[in-house]
């Protein structure tokens, strides 16, 4: 089939100068329906189709409306921005009071105070005699007691608040809840660590009973300190024990050894042609003792060293100490308000409760 005579032709000149030329010879109708004709039609319900010159498209670029809107800076940043829904919490200091001395009950939320009775045989012994009347025997009670301390915290939230915080996907009402109780059991174990002044509520480190405190022969994280003298102090503080006890507690009996997370790095003090660390020393002529560590045993002591303490946890079935609480967790009715809702909640504790204070030493180290 012949082409029409205005037809491109490929083997002279680039398609586009062959079109543009025709195009100004007036022949854009003929090109429109010969590109018809191929399958190419262009919708006129749109207006006049006209093909235009390089020149034209050229004049149409420069003759551009000037822009009304504010130049683009890109897409809103939030559009580029990934969130993660996995809730980070904070860490905070370890609650290890319970963990060193045990926990218990004692009474309610109720009791004012709580009572302990003691009981010691006494008596004296006097040549026999068939009618000698001397030598006694007696029963000597003794009836301590502590004080409970109640504490609160009121937890509220607002509707408004709950929503705002359901679109980061944060349950705002159980976080609140979760940071209730953070916040009194973190209370509680202060009260273990240090009492409440002001009553009959002593804590594990600071009751005005336990005896005074050794001495370490150097601060155990000092340049002079070594391995050697590190062992040694611990082992004068087990021979104390034993002289408080009169020789009740053996080495094999179950002791706690608590300290600062700082200090407990002397433990790791290696003995000369490192052969054994403090540690290993301790568990193989100690076999039943434990080691922890809380850092209020470095928080008053730092001028002149850090607390350590050396507990037999029990000497025939009894525990030496234990931190007693009245009411771990009470909760108020819930205030419902317009909006909001509010809530009380309240714990108690004794402090820490030494039955036998003889089985525990402390040194300055």
């Amino acid at each position: 089939m012949a082409r029409p005579s205005h037809a491109l032709a490929y083997d002279q000149v680039s398609v586009y100068d062959k079109v543009e030329r025709q195009i100004k010879a007036g022949r854009s109708g003929d090109i429109l329906q010969w590109a018809k004709g191929k399958g190419i039609a262009f919708d006129e319900n749109l207006g006049k189709i006209q093909l235009l010159t390089r020149e034209q498209a050229m004049a149409f670029d420069d003759v551009q409306s000037p822009t009304i809107t504010t130049a683009s800076g890109g897409i809103p940043w939030f559009l580029a921005n990934w969130f993660d829904p996995k809730l980070i919490p904070i860490i905070f200091a370890p609650m290890m009071a319970a963990v060193i001395a045990g926990e218990s009950m004692k009474g309610d939320w109720l009791t004012v105070t709580a009572m302990f009775a003691t009981v010691e045989p006494v008596g004296d012994t006097a040549s026999y005699g068939d009618y000698s009347q001397a030598g006694s025997t007696q029963v000597n009670t003794n009836f301590p007691q502590r004080e409970n301390y109640l504490f609160q915290s009121i937890m509220q939230y607002g509707q408004l608040e709950v929503g705002r915080m359901g679109l980061a996907k944060i349950d705002w009402a159980a976080k609140q809840m979760e940071s209730n109780a953070f916040t009194l059991n973190k209370a509680l174990n202060n009260v273990y660590f240090y009492g409440v002044a002001g009553l009959q509520n002593y804590g594990l480190i600071n009751d005005p009973y336990l005896p005074p405190a050794l001495i370490a022969a150097n601060v155990w994280l000092g340049a002079s300190s070594t391995a050697a003298s590190i062992y040694q102090d611990i082992v004068r503080m087990f021979i104390q024990l034993q002289a408080q006890s009169d020789g009740t507690i053996r080495m094999d009996a179950p002791m706690v050894l608590a300290m600062s997370p700082k200090q407990s790095a002397a433990l790791m003090a290696i003995t000369p042609y490192n052969t054994m660390t403090v540690k290993a020393l301790l568990e193989q002529y100690f076999p039943n003792i434990r080691f922890e560590t809380a850092p209020e045993y470095g928080t008053p002591y730092n001028a002149s060293g850090e607390l350590v303490q050396l507990i037999c946890e029990e000497i025939d079935g009894q525990r030496t100490v234990e931190c007693a609480f009245s009411t771990k967790l009470m909760a108020g009715n819930m205030i419902v308000d317009l909006t909001s809702w509010r809530q009380k909640r309240w714990s108690g504790g004794y402090g820490a409760i030494y039955y036998r204070r003889f089985a525990m030493v402390q040194m300055i180290a």
